[in-house]
């Protein structure tokens, strides 16, 4: 593979340039990661009977990865990071394509830690990549695009899957096949097709842990415990208790992505023009609501309609997550980007590891009070994300970080 440096990446043509190549990586990993999640609930609910507690422990299974994503820093020491980002990208569509061929709760735990294992080390590389490539100013507005983009893909996959799954009575084996195949292909067409992009400033390639990043780490364990409730129980919730095919839930997920591709791009104008703070304390309020009305759903007897309204209202607020990246992006030292992003992945997924198996057990006696527990980590989070500054930088990380400099008189 040649090699290019990020500053002169404006002599390449415009396809071949880092921009592109992070659009096209956020393209191809939803049309193998979202197919999956499409057909997930259906799936082990007729193939493997899968009970509430059984799709808790493959969620967990599935979040190990991401708290071994510290593993990265290990392979960086022999692999550059754009490649193992690829590669990651490639075992992601692989073990997806095979999905359908271990319908048995160990062979889906195995198939999964797999593919997880191919989701978290790219999203690690991904996410460490696009704060190295992408220039401050526009991170915000670039981000935007990059979700835009995924989103996309999510939505093309979802409207095959609602448009054909009854027409020509598509088999599980051939969408996960053809969905997985996608992503593999296009994964080993970036590897050849782009050059290796070296950025200005060279990665640690050590665990780098600083007292001066802890509220981006507070968030971010805080994100990863609120985040697994929605990921596991809400679109479960949505088959076992409404009964939701697959091609119904699918339209679901499809409404989804409409709405982060065309409020995407606006966010990441509205993080530039609001700020951090304000952004992700619109986002926690928002789910605070969202989360005590999904315990409604059961204490209240709401119908399918004002549940399946919560879950698009639900994804959206996740979408202005990307204000934590810029976040991290404006504190720290550009040395230290790669190291952080799987520090960061690390201390996402520790309760994201714990939760689900408990939580699944939660559920069978209590499904309502799983999201009332959401919404509490999402009032913490809100309390977190009132410490960031209005304008975040290297010494003022938080509020409180003048006070600290400020000399005692």
């Amino acid at each position: 593979m040649t090699e290019s440096q990020v500053k002169n990446a404006h002599e390449l043509p415009v396809w071949r340039r880092p921009v592109a190549l992070l659009l096209l990586a956020a393209f191809a990993m939803p049309v193998a990661f979202s197919t999956w999640s499409a057909l997930l609930n259906n799936f082990v609910i007729e193939r493997a009977s899968f009970t509430g507690s059984d799709i808790g422990w493959l969620h967990t299974v599935r979040e190990i990865p991401g708290l071994l994503a510290v593993g990265v820093l290990g392979l960086l020491l022999f692999i550059r990071e754009q490649v193992l980002g690829l590669v990651a990208l490639a075992v992601l569509g692989a073990a997806t394509a095979v999905t359908a061929w271990f319908p048995s709760f160990g062979g889906l735990l195995t198939l999964t830690l797999l593919s997880s294992f191919g989701f978290h080390y790219f999203e690690t590389v991904n996410q460490s990549l696009q704060l190295q490539w992408i220039d401050k100013k526009r991170a915000p507005q670039i981000l935007g695009w990059i979700v835009s983009a995924g989103s996309a893909a999510a939505l093309l996959s979802y409207g095959l899957l609602v448009v054909g799954w009854k027409t020509f009575d598509l088999s599980y084996n051939f969408v996960y096949l053809t969905a997985g195949g996608f992503t593999f292909l296009v994964a080993v067409f970036c590897l050849f097709a782009y050059p290796v992009f070296r950025a200005e400033h060279t990665q640690h390639t050590h665990m780098v842990l600083r007292k001066r990043y802890w509220l981006y780490y507070a968030l971010q364990f805080m994100s990863g415990a609120r985040r697994q409730i929605f990921v596991v129980f809400a679109a479960f919730m949505m088959v076992e208790r409404f009964g939701l095919e697959v091609h119904q839930l699918t339209a679901l997920f499809m409404i989804n992505f409409v709405a982060n591709m065309i409020f995407a791009p606006m966010m990441g104008k509205a993080v530039a023009l609001w700020g951090e703070r304000r952004a992700l304390a619109f986002e926690y309020i928002g789910l605070i609501a969202v989360f005590l009305a999904y315990g409604g759903i059961y204490y209240l007897g709401w119908g399918v309609v004002i549940a399946a309204g919560l879950y698009v209202i639900d994804h959206m607020f996740f979408a202005l997550a990307f204000a934590l990246k810029t976040y991290f992006q404006k504190i720290a030292d550009p040395a230290d980007i790669a190291p952080t992003a799987a520090v960061a992945f690390t201390i996402n997924h520790i309760a994201a590891v714990v939760l689900p198996a408990l939580l699944g057990y939660l559920w069978l006696a209590a499904p309502g009070a799983v999201f009332g527990l959401a919404a509490a980590m999402a009032a913490v989070s809100l309390g977190l994300s009132l410490m960031i500054p209005r304008h975040p930088e290297p010494g003022n990380e938080t509020i409180w970080s003048a006070r600290l400099r400020a000399p005692v008189i």
